[in-house]
């Protein structure tokens, strides 16, 4: 059963969407960018905390300050990152020690940020980093990175620009390119799901 939680950053409240398991495990799921629709209720979003879920993970979804009912403005990736550090404290107050972070599109890069900046948890995984939208030229390290997923077909994350930057943080995740994939996983979400559902 899902649980409608609030999550406090200073004086902004963040709507989140928890989901309580078995196991002592949880991941925080980070959406895409708010200003073009992006929000918690997004179907990868939603794809991601599912996989996680069935593996016997708390999941824990919410909205970036300014989004669907969480106050605050969009503070262009700036006050995003204390968000994900709060949803971190947040399941800290909840007991649950082992943090997984995964994020689509921009939520991924923002906690791309926070975890070059350092921070504890056990496992990063990134869906469709926006490199060829964002530049990620600022993060020159990316600990604990597990996981990395991207559409052959996704021209906001391509594939080859992916690899670069795996190659310039030398890291050795597994990448998983899937065929015929846009940015928006039309027709790939049982896909990626395969994929997520298979690493975890």
């Amino acid at each position: 059963m899902e649980s409608i939680i609030i999550i406090k950053c200073g004086n902004i409240k963040l709507e989140g969407a928890l989901r309580e398991n078995t196991s002592q495990k949880a991941v925080i799921i980070c959406h895409p960018h708010p200003l073009y629709g992006g929000n918690m209720e997004n179907p990868v979003v939603m794809t991601i905390a599912e996989s996680f879920f069935e593996k016997g993970f708390t999941t824990l979804r919410f909205n970036f300050r300014g989004t669907g009912n969480s106050t605050g403005m969009f503070d262009n990736g700036n006050g995003e990152q204390e968000d994900i550090r709060a949803a971190m404290s947040c399941l800290n107050e909840y007991g649950y020690k082992k943090i997984y972070l995964a994020g689509y599109s921009f939520g991924a890069r923002m906690n791309a940020l926070v975890v070059s900046k350092g921070c504890e948890i056990e496992d990063h995984i990134m869906v469709s980093p926006p490199v060829g939208f964002i530049s990620f030229d600022d993060i020159e390290k990316m600990p604990s990175t597990g996981l990395i997923v991207a559409g052959a077909n996704d021209e906001i994350a391509p594939a080859d620009l992916v690899q670069h930057h795996i190659n310039q943080w030398q890291i050795d995740p597994r990448y998983e390119i899937i065929k015929d994939c846009d940015h928006f996983y039309s027709g790939c979400l049982g896909r990626l799901k395969t994929i997520l559902t298979d690493y975890v």
